[in-house]
């Protein structure tokens, strides 16, 4: 087939899951013989317009500060964004100016065909339902997560709407679990289109034995951490979603327990300087290690390595990338699992595959209790460890996810 994919994100620029899945899901539709091309943004206008990263063909057009005009066309609640109206604009422009090139460009110029195209959130779906207009072929809004989750109920209507019309238009809805595919449905997605997909790993890359065991003790001990202490590792967005702040409230109830344990936050959110005020107003602030920056992936893997048990206690989260990652890693993991939480269809909570704990991430008490599972048996911990690894190879590598998504492609081949 040849694939087109609108993604917002792509290497070099990449902030999250959505970035990491496009580009892992291109580079394996490339080794299964398809034909991949990506337009994503042209973050500052620095980067090369066309480029070829791993057999996949991208393009970034160059963007222009249409922030101006936009304005004048903006209805309240957009202008109320105040100096992150000029990301909407980006936003808008980036989706003008790769339709554009997609359509008059490479097919009515340079004669090329397209079997299909994969537009990746709102941030890629007015360009998707623009070139599928205009070239008449199928259209899959891939739905990493919508405003009203991301927002915890509120959010942007204008991004919902544009959700919604692309849930309408698009010929199929790839969504990526189940808890997700139930909050389409109730926010009117067509019932008849929506696919569920797991995201996925390469457990080649996430591979404890690629970390040895110095490294690993290295890197403890370069945030203080002494080698009869326990780390607790959480990874993602400081933001309010992600529960972080009611992991830090957790803390000092494990604490009572077991002392001699450590929390390591990774990331950068705005709630950076709230969650030290809460360790400062807690007393554990010599308990809690914030890095707050992006790192590289072969970092963020041997952090991985030099954790414990990972903690991810999302509010809301339709996949989480890092928790497959962690499982990779062998760690058992503590996570989320009320409302959409497609968390809790990766981590087995009970029985010989258990690989980690369920908890309620709105209650600290209940986020403690999970970890002090964990902790009362360290021979439990490893075994729930080598169960998250061997449920990755089954269920979560990218051969997988890739296949799954081709064969729900050509349900929809005109």
């Amino acid at each position: 087939m040849k694939i087109v994919h609108f993604s917002w994100e792509y290497p070099p620029v990449i902030h999250g899951g959505l970035g990491t899945f496009a580009t892992e899901i291109s580079k394996k539709q490339v080794e299964l013989d398809h034909d991949v091309t990506v337009f994503t943004l042209n973050q500052q206008n620095m980067l090369p317009t066309s480029d070829q990263i791993n057999g996949v063909d991208v393009y970034r057009p160059k963007t222009l500060d249409m922030s101006k005009p936009f304005y004048l066309c903006a209805d309240h609640e957009l202008r109320s964004w105040g100096p992150y109206f000029s990301f909407f604009a980006d936003v808008l422009s980036y989706n003008i100016m790769s339709t554009s090139k997609l359509v008059n460009e490479l097919v009515r110029k340079n004669g090329r065909t397209f079997d299909i195209i994969d537009a990746h959130d709102w941030l890629g779906i007015m360009a998707g339902m623009v070139a599928k207009k205009e070239l008449n072929i199928p259209l899959i809004f891939h739905v990493h997560s919508t405003e009203v989750g991301r927002s915890i109920g509120r959010g942007s209507h204008t991004i919902k709407d544009i959700e919604y019309e692309g849930g309408q238009i698009a010929d199929c809805v790839i969504t990526v679990s189940n808890a997700m595919a139930d909050e389409l449905l109730k926010l009117g997605f067509p019932q008849e289109k929506i696919r569920p997909c797991w995201n996925g790993v390469d457990p080649a890359k996430y591979d404890p034995a690629r970390v040895s065991n110095e490294d690993r003790l290295a890197l403890r001990r370069s945030y203080g951490v002494q080698d009869h202490e326990t780390l607790l590792f959480f990874i993602g967005r400081l933001v309010p979603v992600k529960g972080i702040d009611k992991l830090v409230r957790a803390l000092p109830l494990v604490l009572k327990d077991f002392p001699n344990t450590k929390l390591l936050i990774l990331g950068i959110g705005d709630m950076e300087h709230e969650l030290r005020s809460i360790a400062d107003e807690l007393g554990i602030h010599d308990k809690v290690i914030m890095r707050a920056e992006f790192v590289s992936e072969e970092e963020r893997i041997r952090h991985y390595a030099a954790a414990d048990v990972v903690v991810l206690p999302s509010l809301y989260e339709p996949f989480g990338i890092v928790c497959t990652e962690a499982l990779s890693m062998a760690k058992p993991t503590v996570v989320g699992a009320r409302g959409t939480n497609g968390m809790r269809e990766q981590v087995i909570p009970s029985g010989e595959k258990q690989c980690g704990i369920h908890v309620n991430p709105f209650e600290p008490k209940d986020i403690a209790w999970g970890v002090i599972q964990v902790l009362q048996s360290q021979d439990k911990g490893l075994q729930w460890g080598q169960n998250g690894r061997q449920r990755v190879l089954d269920e979560f590598s990218w051969d997988a996810v890739t296949k799954r998504t081709v064969a729900i492609y050509k349900e929809f081949l005109r």
